[in-house]
C-alpha cells in the first residue's frame, strides 16, 4: 500500500466580483481590453434594453393609425432606345428621364419624371417600332402613373436602372 499523500498548506482563494478585474487589469498596463469593456458597459447604459417610459395618451394615439397604402398601378411606357430596354427584366428598378422631343418643338433640359419605378413586363424579341423605341410596363403610384403618361407625350423617355 502506497504512502498517504501530504496535501500542503495553502492560503484559500478570495475571488474579487467583475468591477475589481477592470481596475486591476488598468493597473498591470492592459488598457486596451479595459477601455474597451468600459466603453461596452456605457453602451449598454446608454442604450438601455429596459422598459421604455410610457408615453402620453395623445402620442400612443397619433400613433395607432394604420399607415397610408399606396396601392401602384400599370402604366405602358414607350422608350426611346430599345436596345436599353433589351437590358430589363421584370422586377428590376428604375429611374424615368423625359427628355424634349426636338420634333415636336419642344425645348428645355431632361428632368426625372419617376423614381425607382418597378419593371412589371418588358417586350418579347423583335418587337420594337421603326423607330427604335419599345414600350415597358412599369409598376408606379398612381400620381407618378399620370406624370408618366402626360411626359411620354410630349418627350422622349429614357430609362437607368437603380
Amino acid at each position: 500500500m502506497p504512502a498517504p499523500c501530504v496535501v500542503p498548506f495553502f492560503e484559500p482563494l478570495r475571488v474579487r466580483g467583475t468591477r475589481h478585474r477592470l481596475r486591476r487589469a488598468l493597473r498591470r498596463g492592459r488598457h486596451l481590453p479595459a477601455v474597451l469593456l468600459a466603453l461596452a458597459a456605457v453602451a449598454l447604459a446608454v442604450g438601455g434594453g429596459g422598459p421604455r417610459p410610457e408615453a402620453p395618451a395623445t402620442a400612443v394615439a397619433a400613433r395607432a393609425r394604420p399607415p397610408v397604402v399606396v396601392r401602384p398601378v400599370s402604366v405602358p411606357v414607350r422608350i426611346a432606345d430599345a436596345a436599353t430596354v433589351r437590358l430589363l427584366r421584370p422586377g428590376d428598378r428604375v429611374d424615368v428621364i423625359a427628355a424634349p422631343n426636338s420634333t415636336l418643338g419642344g425645348a428645355g433640359e431632361a428632368r426625372v419624371v419617376a423614381t425607382g419605378a418597378r419593371v412589371a413586363e418588358v417586350p418579347h424579341p423583335g418587337e420594337t417600332r421603326s423607330d427604335g423605341g419599345a414600350l415597358v410596363v412599369l409598376s408606379v403610384p398612381r400620381a407618378t402613373a399620370a406624370a408618366l403618361a402626360g411626359a411620354g407625350v410630349t418627350s422622349q423617355l429614357a430609362v437607368t436602372v437603380c
